[in-house]
C-alpha cells in the first residue's frame, strides 16, 4: 500500500529511482501495478488508513508515517525508517502550539477543560492523559491552526518547517512525536521466510536509492608524487578506491562524497595535483 496525497508524488518518485515504477490507469487511480514478481497488487490509498489495513493482513506491506501508525495503535512490524518527505527529508513532528502571546510554556501549563484542535484526536488524548491534563478535544478536518484563538485554546499540529505555525501567530511549546515515513509490514506476513525474504530486497532498493541521493562519485587521476595530497583532500567517511594506471603512469582515485561539497572539493583538487576530475551522477548504494 502507497500512501495518496501529500507523500504521493514523493513515494512515486522514490520507487521510480529504484526501478520499480507504478503504472496506474490514470493520475488519481487507485489501483497500480508494478513490473516485478515480488509485488502482486499495488493500493493508493491515504496514509491515516495504511496502518489499519495492513495490520488487519489486507495488505502484506504499506508506507505510512509513525504518526498514523501510532494514531490508529496499527500491530504492525516496521521494517525500516524512508527518511524522504514532501519537503526536506527532515521528519515531521506532531506539535503542541499555543497563541504566541499566551503565557503556557509547556502542555503541564494548561488548565483543566482547554480546548484542544486536532487531527490526532487519539494521540492527543494519551498525551494529554499521561501529563494529567484533562482536555475537551475535538477532530480537526483541516486547517487546525487557523482555530486558535476564537474557537479553541490550544491546538496540536503536524510540522515540518514550524513555518506554517508561526505563519498563524502560534508557538510551539511541546513536541508531542517525531514521525518519520516507515515501511510497515503485517506481522504474520513478515514471519513468512518467502514474503520477508522479499520485503528484505524491496527494501534494499529503496533504500539504496536514498542512501544515494545527494551524494556524487568522483574519479580522478593523479600522479605517484601527488597521491598523499590529493587523498588529504577527500572526505575521510569512507577510504577511497586507489588503482595504480598502466605503466605506472600514476593511479585512478574515485570515491563518493556529498554533492553539497563538490563546488569547493574539485578545485582543491584541481590545486592538489588532480587531473581528468569527473563527477558522476549515482543511482544507489547498496552496502
Amino acid at each position: 500500500m502507497l500512501p495518496k496525497g501529500s507523500l504521493e508524488k514523493a513515494t512515486f518518485a522514490l520507487f521510480e529511482d529504484a526501478d520499480l515504477r507504478i503504472h496506474r490507469s490514470s493520475s488519481v487511480g487507485y489501483k497500480a501495478t508494478i513490473d516485478d514478481p515480488r509485488i502482486g497488487e499495488v493500493r493508493i490509498l491515504r496514509p491515516q488508513e495504511i496502518g489499519g489495513y495492513v495490520a488487519d493482513g489486507l495488505f502484506d506491506i504499506g508506507i505510512t508515517g509513525r504518526d498514523w501508525i501510532e494514531e490508529t495503535s496499527a500491530d504492525v512490524v516496521s521494517l525500516t525508517e524512508l527518511r524522504y518527505s514532501k519537503v526536506t527529508a527532515k521528519p515531521v513532528r506532531i506539535v503542541v502550539a499555543a497563541p504566541a502571546d499566551s503565557p503556557y510554556q509547556s502542555v503541564a501549563d494548561l488548565p483543566a477543560g482547554v480546548k484542544v484542535s486536532t487531527e490526532y484526536p487519539e494521540l492527543t488524548r494519551r498525551y494529554f492523559a499521561e501529563h494529567n491534563v484533562d482536555a475537551d478535544i475535538a477532530l480537526s478536518y483541516g486547517a487546525t491552526e487557523a482555530k486558535v484563538p476564537d474557537i479553541v485554546d490550544v491546538v496540536v499540529d503536524i510540522t515540518e518547517t514550524g513555518n506554517a505555525i508561526r505563519a498563524a501567530g502560534l508557538r510551539i511549546i511541546d513536541t508531542m512525536l517525531t514521525s518519520y515515513t516507515e515501511l510497515i509490514a503485517n506481522p504474520a506476513s513478515f514471519a513468512d521466510p518467502e514474503k520477508a525474504k522479499a520485503m528484505a530486497q524491496i527494501q534494499t532498493l529503496l533504500l539504496g536509492v536514498l542512501d544515494a541521493r545527494g551524494k556524487v562519485l568522483v574519479k580522478l587521476n593523479v600522479a605517484a608524487k601527488d597521491l598523499g595530497a590529493v587523498i588529504e583532500q577527500l572526505p575521510s567517511a569512507k577510504a577511497p578506491t586507489v588503482n595504480e594506471l598502466f605503466g605506472g603512469k600514476g593511479y585512478a582515485v574515485e570515491t563518493v562524497v556529498a554533492k553539497q561539497q563538490i563546488n569547493i572539493l574539485i578545485p582543491a583538487l584541481r590545486d592538489a595535483g588532480a587531473s581528468d576530475i569527473v563527477e558522476m551522477p549515482i543511482a544507489k548504494i547498496v552496502p
